[in-house]
């Protein structure tokens, strides 16, 4: 990969892909300013402008404590709760005719 041609996103994801595990943010922006070999006279605010590209960028994931993986590693989130709580509800529902069509039957026998 040509670092000194690429964007500074696309070398943070080429370092990500070798690393293969997730980096603190500033390791990783310290790699990305080294490879691309700029010149920077204002660190904190290159640090803000390739953390900000990161954060913006689909293709990595935020792992926690200042770490940042690539969103390639996570497997999509499932929405458990909502299903299961569309699941519960069914079935309460379902209980619920049940209990009434037994009450019903009861009352019409009794007739």
């Amino acid at each position: 990969m040509d670092f000194l041609k690429s964007s500074d996103v696309e070398v943070a994801a080429y370092v990500l892909h070798e690393s293969k595990v997730p980096m603190y943010y500033k390791d990783l922006i310290m790699e990305v300013l080294e490879k691309r070999q700029k010149n920077v006279q204002a660190l904190a605010e290159a640090i803000s402008e390739v953390y900000t590209q990161i954060n913006m960028d689909s293709r990595f994931h935020y792992a926690g404590d200042g770490r940042w993986g690539l969103t390639e590693w996570n497997p999509p989130e499932t929405k458990r709760s909502s299903r299961g709580a569309r699941s519960a509800t069914t079935n309460r529902a379902k209980t619920a005719r049940q209990r009434e069509e037994k009450l019903f039957e009861g009352i019409q026998e009794d007739n």
